[in-house]
C-alpha cells in the first residue's frame, strides 16, 4: 500500500519520505486501491462524492460541489457541524459510490461539502492544533478518574479550526459525562464531542501488532468489524 500524503513534486503526489512514520496516518492505514484510476472515464459523469480521510483512518464522504481538481493524497478544507476541519482525499471517482452503497450512506443533502484544497499556512496551523491532542488526553484522563467514571479513553481528535475537539472512549455500560463536558468545555475553551466506540474500533484507530506478528487488519485493511464469540464459546467450539 502506498503512502497517501499530500506532499507535491512538480505536480505529482511524491509522499512524505518519513519511512513509515507519516504524520498524517495515511501509510498503510486502511488505504484502498483505485483500480479505475487508469480507466477513462466521462468527465461530465464523474462522481462528485469524495471519500476523505481523517486521524487514525477515520474516513467520511464530502460533496465536491465546486468540481475542484483533485488528487488522491490532497489536503482539503471541508465543511463540519461547526466550523471546518482539515482532511485528506482516500478516494474518488466509482468507487466512491461503491463504499457508499456498501457501507449505506445515502447520497444526500446531509453530505457536507468540500470548500477547497488546503494552502500551506492551513497546513502549519493543523500541525500546532495536533499537538494539542496527547496533553489534552492525558489531562481528561485524569479527570475521568476524578470523577471516578467507568469509561476508557483512547485518543482525542481537534478540529482544524481548533473550535472542537472529539473524544472517542470505550465503555461497558452507559456513562453520564455531563459533568465532564462542562469541565472539559470550560479548561480547554472547545466545544466537546464525547463519540462511543468498540474496542476493535479502538484497536482500529491506535494500530498495533497481532499475534500473527503483523499489523493488525481491523487499522490496516478491515473495515467490516464483526463481533468477536466469547473466549469460553471459542474454547467450546474447538473442544
Amino acid at each position: 500500500m502506498g503512502c497517501a500524503c499530500g506532499t507535491k513534486k512538480d505536480g505529482k503526489v511524491s509522499g512524505c519520505n518519513n519511512n513509515g512514520a507519516c504524520n498524517t496516518g495515511g501509510c498503510n492505514k486502511m488505504n484502498v486501491f483505485d483500480w479505475l484510476s487508469n480507466m477513462d472515464m466521462p468527465v461530465k459523469d464523474r462522481f462528485e462524492v469524495v471519500e476523505v480521510r481523517f486521524k487514525n483512518g477515520r474516513k467520511d464522504f464530502y460533496r465536491n460541489t465546486d468540481g475542484l481538481s483533485l488528487t488522491t493524497g490532497d489536503a482539503i478544507i471541508i465543511e463540519a457541524a461547526t466550523g471546518h476541519h482539515l482532511g485528506h482525499v482516500s478516494l474518488q471517482g466509482e468507487l466512491v459510490r461503491l463504499q457508499m452503497q456498501k457501507k449505506k450512506v445515502a447520497n444526500d443533502e446531509e453530505i457536507k461539502k468540500i470548500y477547497r484544497l488546503a494552502h500551506q499556512k492551513d497546513l502549519e496551523k493543523f500541525e500546532d492544533i495536533k499537538k494539542r491532542d496527547l496533553p489534552t488526553l492525558y489531562r481528561t484522563r485524569e479527570i475521568i478518574k476524578q470523577y471516578n467514571l467507568a469509561m476508557k479513553l483512547s485518543d482525542v481528535e481537534y478540529q482544524a479550526d481548533n473550535t472542537k475537539a472529539t473524544f472517542f472512549y470505550s465503555a461497558e455500560d452507559r456513562v453520564d459525562f455531563r459533568e465532564l463536558i462542562k469541565q472539559l468545555a470550560s479548561e480547554f475553551k472547545i466545544r466537546v464531542e464525547m463519540r462511543q466506540i468498540s474496542l476493535r474500533q479502538e484497536a482500529g484507530r491506535l494500530g498495533g501488532i497481532g499475534v500473527c506478528g503483523r499489523e493488525l487488519c481491523c487499522s490496516t485493511w478491515l473495515s467490516d468489524l464483526k463481533t468477536w464469540l466469547p473466549v469460553q464459546h471459542a474454547i467450546k467450539i474447538y473442544h
